[in-house]
């Protein structure tokens, strides 16, 4: 069974009424916290010596080798979240439109497969730091430039998993704007959130500029205010309301 069955048999299954769209909406916000904490948040906070910079990470990431570590676990569980969070959707986006349910899925699932090669990476980066810890200061220069090789890697691998987190969310937001499924304004806020962060840090690293960290900012407490919604109200979604084309 190909992938896009599988799918479909989940949306035909489920066919959103006004009570499950309430359901599916409250498990989106559950889902939305849990992914905001596993993949979003804690990761970034426990391998905080990453960004110490080369030379400097050869020490600090071994020093830190229990936090970097289960950043990496829980960047395993967060982008697992994040298909999940794909699949739940499905069916309710894909009574609107079964190209934005199916898109929406893609993207999750692109970003789960570069948070994992991110991870890899993070891997890398702690595996170096351990063998430059071991081995003091024999071989200290060349141990510098496969850091900084293995650092620079991270970063590339860092910037491409940013892009595909900004685009889940942009569809996410964008599918919340146009099928009215929250109200309109706290998806357009959601919307400008990630632009701002996509501006701000993502587009700032693949120009080779320093992030502006203060235009990400805003995306945390947007991302909350949404999931909370959710929660509380599910999405608004009515059994009458005609279905949008698909195209």
């Amino acid at each position: 069974m190909q992938p896009t069955d599988l799918l479909n048999q989940v949306g035909n299954n489920v066919e959103p009424s006004s009570r499950s769209a309430f359901a599916i909406g409250r498990k989106v916000g559950i889902l939305l916290l849990l992914q905001l904490a596993a993949a979003l948040t804690l990761p970034f906070i426990l391998a905080k010596s990453l960004t110490a910079g080369s030379p400097a990470f050869l020490t600090a990431v071994a020093k830190d080798s229990f936090q970097v570590r289960s950043a990496v676990l829980l960047s395993f569980v967060g982008s697992a979240l994040t298909v999940y969070l794909g699949v739940t959707a499905f069916p309710v986006l894909r009574r609107y439109s079964h190209t934005a349910a199916l898109l929406f899925v893609v993207v999750c699932a692109v970003s789960c497969t570069l948070d994992i090669v991110q991870a890899g990476t993070i891997l890398s980066m702690l595996a170096i730091s351990n063998r430059f810890v071991e081995a003091g200061a024999v071989d200290s220069e060349l141990y510098q430039v496969v850091g900084a090789a293995v650092a620079s890697a991270r970063r590339s691998a860092h910037a491409t998993q940013l892009l595909a987190i900004g685009a889940w969310m942009f569809v996410f937001y964008i599918s919340l704007l146009r099928f009215r499924l929250v109200p309109r304004v706290l998806a357009a806020v959601g919307v400008v959130g990630v632009a701002l962060q996509f501006i701000g840090v993502t587009l700032m690293m693949f120009l080779g500029n320093p992030s502006i960290g203060q235009m990400a900012m805003p995306l945390l407490p947007i991302q909350i205010t949404v999931a909370v919604w959710l929660i509380v109200k599910g999405f608004n979604e009515s059994p009458n309301r005609r279905k949008l084309s698909a195209a």
